[in-house]
């Protein structure tokens, strides 16, 4: 029983430093992910100007043109690399296959994250690609090869529509699996991408310099890898404060249990005195009644 008492009290001390680190990690996360989601919001101004200004948007850049048939579907999965976060991947995991199933083309998975990739190859679904080990912090250059391989895949017909499955942040309580397009980038519900910012866009025609077609080839490839970056930035977030909660359960949790079993050695340990001290007496008796 000591040993054991010694080994909660060990896994204690441990949970109570990942919970320390967690909530470390999820103050530098969320600083990083509310500045994404500003940035993304005034991207998205630009974007809705643009797309209600006269002419066919669709037919200026690749990325805002619907395919014609659904032949295939990509899910981007963004999962954690390490676990002890709770039910963050299995909720995660749930909803991206959910939502496979109700899609009537195949779906294959780009799988961000080791314990996603994981899973999804455990179950038999397409993974065609993966991103594991990505810095702690990361930047947008660090995700920008995930954002390119989704649009060339777009691009090239290889994906008639990409979505992304993240878990978005709420609070430090609550974290939402999502899944959102993200090609073709639809620019009236690209809100969501930019924190569920509403745009104020006027119908009136603007001049702009360079032209359009200019603003959009570098506008479209670069709000749609932002989509990816505020993902990433999103689930980290969400990461952190499941382990960080997780953690914390487990320190109390470790405390409880502690406790009873300190409380039922110390009542092993007093029967085991008391027993001693009744042979003793026994003892003794027996002793004065031979003499």
């Amino acid at each position: 029983m000591r040993l054991r008492m010694r080994s909660i009290k060990n896994i204690g001390q441990v949970t109570k430093a990942l919970e320390a680190v967690s909530a470390s990690r999820v103050r530098k996360s969320q600083q990083a992910m509310f500045a994404t989601r500003a940035y993304a919001a005034k991207a998205f101004n630009i974007l809705s100007h643009l797309s209600q200004q006269p002419g066919n948007l669709t037919a200026l850049h690749p990325l805002l043109h619907q395919h014609d048939k659904i032949e295939s579907v990509t899910v981007v999965l963004f999962t954690s690399d390490r676990g002890l976060c709770g039910a963050y991947n299995t909720n995660a995991l749930r909803t991206a296959m959910a939502f496979a199933k109700d899609q009537t083309a195949p779906v294959k998975f780009v799988a961000v994250g080791r314990k996603g990739r994981d899973l999804l190859l455990r179950r038999r679904f397409s993974v065609s690609a993966e991103f594991t080990n990505l810095p702690a912090y990361p930047t947008y250059a660090d995700v920008s090869a995930i954002g390119r391989l989704l649009l060339d895949d777009y691009r090239e017909g290889r994906a008639d529509k990409v979505y992304l499955c993240y878990t978005r942040f709420v609070n430090a309580l609550r974290q939402e699996p999502t899944i959102q397009q993200l090609l073709p980038l639809d620019p009236s519900t690209a809100g969501e991408a930019a924190g569920g910012v509403e745009s104020h866009a006027t119908l009136a025609a603007y001049s702009y310099e360079p032209a359009r077609e200019e603003l959009l080839n570098v506008i479209v490839p670069r709000f749609a890898q932002l989509q990816v970056y505020q993902a990433l930035l999103e689930s980290l977030a969400s990461e952190h404060s499941a382990r960080m909660a997780a953690m914390r359960s487990a320190t109390d949790n470790a405390k409880d249990l502690l406790g009873q079993l300190q409380l039922s050695y110390n009542k092993a340990r007093q029967l085991s005195i008391t027993s001693d001290i009744l042979d003793i007496v026994g003892g003794v008796e027996a002793l004065a009644k031979s003499e």
